[in-house]
């Protein structure tokens, strides 16, 4: 019973002593609203005493939270720079997978662009197409196209480049084509050397320089005179650049061509017809023969020819 009197007394006086506080807390706090809003000479000394007083705890107080929210501000900044740095970091390697392509268009237009060095007969047509393989043995210079007979190209045409003639059309497919580069054992094209005007057969032998076979006359052929096709045998268009001559010896002369085959990627195949048919007759050559009329001057004689051309040279 003792024990249990002394819980509830210790009980009460705690009941007691919370509200005690609560009351004085009250109490200050009214007395402070008053001090601190009240309008007078010594209370504005006292409030300012006291606040410089509750100054330095305040601010110990303040530092570690202030420090607190910076650490949390620094930790989103870096989480924020973490992500951006990912994002350059992808948006580099696009720009740069671009650029790579970018390059590779800009080196293609630049080559496709030199295609049209080269000045063609306003009657030759053209078809352009991409190497896509070559023959990469030393025996057998040729190499692939990507375009075929639906493309237009024929067996026999011309290929050029940018610079000059680059070889013949050798095998046709429907999507493909292979072309017979100058420099072929099996390469042989009629040429002239200018400004001589001297024809000869280029010959190709393996090498880089070709050989000008069946040349009449050393004279007048010098290095760096022009190298041109003559156009016979209606195979390749007339005063296409082949190249020009580089050596002439004893045994000869050789030509260095002017297409580049070290940086063949495209060409240009020639659509090229010569128009050889005969549509009329010559002059010389006498009419058919009419049958008789009736009617016609008596006293003619049988088979007088009726061509004026051919009567006066008999008359001659």
């Amino acid at each position: 019973m003792a024990a249990r009197e002394r819980e509830d007394i210790g009980a009460e006086f705690g009941r007691l002593l919370r509200r005690g506080l609560i009351v004085a807390l009250i109490l200050l706090s009214l007395a402070l609203l008053v001090l601190w809003r009240a309008d007078s000479p010594r209370l504005e000394r006292l409030r300012m005493n006291l606040a410089d007083w509750a100054t330095p705890s305040v601010e110990m107080t303040a530092d570690p939270i202030g420090a607190v929210s910076d650490m949390a501000a620094d930790f989103r900044d870096f989480t924020r720079v973490h992500e951006r740095n990912r994002e350059l970091r992808a948006e580099i390697q696009r720009l740069r997978a671009w650029r790579e392509t970018a390059q590779q268009l800009e080196q293609e237009n630049a080559k496709l662009r030199a295609l049209n060095n080269l000045r063609l007969g306003s009657r030759t047509g053209f078809v352009a197409g991409e190497v896509i393989a070559d023959s990469g043995s030393p025996f057998a210079q040729s190499a692939l196209l990507n375009i075929g007979a639906d493309d237009g190209v024929i067996d026999g045409a011309a290929a050029v480049d940018g610079e000059g003639l680059v070889g013949r059309v050798v095998g046709v497919g429907r999507r493909a084509s292979r072309v017979l580069l100058l420099t072929d054992f099996n390469s042989r094209v009629p040429v002239k050397v200018l400004p001589s005007g001297r024809r000869a057969i280029l010959s190709g032998e393996n090498s880089d320089s070709p050989r000008l076979s069946f040349l009449d006359a050393l004279a007048g052929v010098a290095p760096g005179d022009q190298v041109v096709t003559t156009g016979d045998g209606g195979v390749f268009p007339p005063d296409l650049p082949v190249g020009r001559v580089a050596v002439v010896g004893e045994y000869g002369a050789r030509v260095q061509v002017a297409a580049d085959y070290e940086r063949l990627e495209f060409v240009r195949i020639l659509l090229y017809r010569p128009s050889t048919r005969i549509d009329t007759p010559g002059g010389l050559i006498a009419p058919r023969e009419s049958p008789a009329e009736p009617g016609d001057a008596e006293g003619a004689a049988p088979g007088a020819p009726d061509s004026p051309l051919l009567g006066q040279a008999g008359a001659d």
